[in-house]
């Protein structure tokens, strides 16, 4: 696939436009998170322009080509559809031709004539994808949206939902009110009758602020509503909209409300779909790792994991992959669509990791067939980029079955949610010193509890009660890690 490098007018090839790539496998939009460039600015080919967060990772942008920065067309902080243009570029500065209108109605209405670069590879796919709407924040004097722009944007969605509800395209509007299917879900879920509500979104849609505000006390909306209504022949009071906050009786800076989206947003899709569809089971075990907390120190002093990062984990992730090696079908997938079970013959172990842009699970690729030493440096490695941002969309992609450490948190143990499409998850709680018995006698020992969850449809109880308790016996004896490995 090629770069599209359309031109900003559609009339000269001197200005072309950069637009959004799918960074991902089949991303939709993605916001801008920096600007590294400013009109004026020359830039070269394969230059980074702008970093960009998607619903899996931060990335970095570079350009295809190469001249000064004409136009940034969105703020940083704005969400922008794939394929939408988010920078021009005068490809032949000093030309002396003038700058293209960008709102002028010949630009408008003639199409972009695609200029592809003699010998260019992309460094991203999705170049070529077709000009898309952006959905972003309300941001004042944010460059490139005009005031029509917003307005055809709100009547093409709600073309397309009374299209959708009407079952055809050019249907008169039915009586039923209109609202998207999340916003019906939740009236149905607070018993809010859609057809008393008075819609406040565009076209007429009714919104989640109006549900919920449905379902504020007769006595905090009636006065509001009695307030701003004009008497007859008059125009309407130019008062601020009661929110849906305040319509409920919340006052002002007590609440706080951020937008759901990028990491967070795929995050929450993810678990719910993940926990609505693989029926869970979860199983625990405690046990004595004294000999394993023991080994650790050893291995620190190994000249052969010199300026590895050696902890508890990594032997927590040798031992489960020495458990899936002798419990191989615990490796698997579910397939609805073809109806089979899908037997991986390799580890991709994700470990989950906590950045500031929320819960996200990068994986080692073919970690079954690393040493102990490559399976240090392979986690020090993970565990870094996930802190600097610099986690890629691949690296999170394909994972097999997942580690969650809740014990950096002092936490014990936990019910972890599988990572949608694998077939196990395992949680290591936190390492504490407590009384066991030990060779007969109560002594302190260093002690954890693992919890593993799987799938039910691809694991059943005695296949997922095997791999934890051979998960537990090497950390109880690590040596096994010698004869079973």
């Amino acid at each position: 696939m090629t770069a599209d490098t359309s031109t900003a007018s559609g009339t000269s090839a001197r200005y072309r436009e950069f637009k959004m790539p799918d960074v991902g496998e089949g991303l939709t939009e993605a916001e801008i998170l920096k600007w590294y460039v400013q009109p004026g600015d020359s830039v070269t080919d394969g230059q980074v322009v702008c970093e960009v967060e998607t619903a899996k990772a931060a990335v970095e942008l570079p350009i295809p080509y190469e001249g000064v920065v004409h136009e940034l067309r969105f703020e940083e902080g704005t969400t922008v559809d794939v394929g939408a243009s988010i920078i021009t570029v005068d490809v032949a500065p000093g030309s002396g031709e003038p700058a293209p209108a960008a709102s002028a109605p010949a630009a408008a209405e003639a199409p972009a004539e695609p200029a592809e670069p003699v010998g260019r590879t992309p460094v991203l796919v999705g170049y070529g994808v077709a000009e898309a709407s952006t959905k972003r924040r309300a941001r004042k004097g944010a460059p490139g949206t005009s005031v029509p722009e917003q307005a055809t944007a709100a009547e093409t969605a709600t073309a397309a939902i009374q299209a959708e509800m009407n079952g055809h395209a050019g249907a008169p509007p039915l009586s039923r009110p209109l609202a998207k299917p999340p916003v019906r879900k939740l009236a149905k879920d607070l018993g809010v009758d859609l057809a008393t509500i008075t819609p406040t979104g565009p076209g007429g849609i009714i919104t989640r602020e109006d549900v919920h505000a449905a379902t504020a006390p007769a006595a905090a909306t009636e006065p509001a509503a009695v307030a701003l209504a004009p008497a007859p022949g008059q125009a309407p009071a130019a008062e601020p909209a009661t929110t849906a906050a305040q319509a409920a009786g919340v006052a002002a800076g007590r609440e706080t409300r951020i937008p759901i989206k990028g990491v967070r947003k795929a995050t929450a899709a993810a678990m719910v779909g993940s926990a609505f569809t693989a029926p869970h089971v979860t199983e625990f075990i405690t046990v004595d790792v004294t000999r394993t907390m023991k080994l650790v120190e050893e291995l620190k002093s190994d000249k052969d994991m010199a300026g590895l990062r050696v902890n508890p984990l990594l032997l927590v992730a040798k031992a489960l992959l020495v458990a899936i090696k002798r419990n191989p079908e615990v490796n698997a997938a579910w397939d609805e669509v073809n109806q089979e079970i899908v037997l991986k013959h390799y580890v991709n172990l994700g470990i989950a990791a906590a950045t500031p842009r929320g819960l996200i699970v990068p994986n080692i690729k073919d970690a079954h067939d690393k040493t102990l030493p490559q399976l240090a440096g392979a986690l020090g490695e993970l565990v870094s980029t996930a802190r600097e941002g610099r986690t890629t969309p691949a690296a999170m992609q394909g994972g097999t079955v997942t580690i969650t450490n809740v014990g950096v948190f002092g936490v014990d143990t936990g019910t972890p949610i599988l990572n949608p499409g694998e077939s196990a998850i395992l949680a290591v709680g936190a390492i504490k010193p407590q009384p066991w018995v030990h060779k007969g006698k109560v002594k302190p020992r260093q002690v954890t509890t693992l919890a593993l969850s799987f799938d039910h449809r691809l694991v059943d109880g005695a296949l997922g009660s095997q791999v934890l308790a051979d998960i537990a016996a090497i950390l109880e004896q690590p040596k096994r890690l010698i004869t079973w490995a």
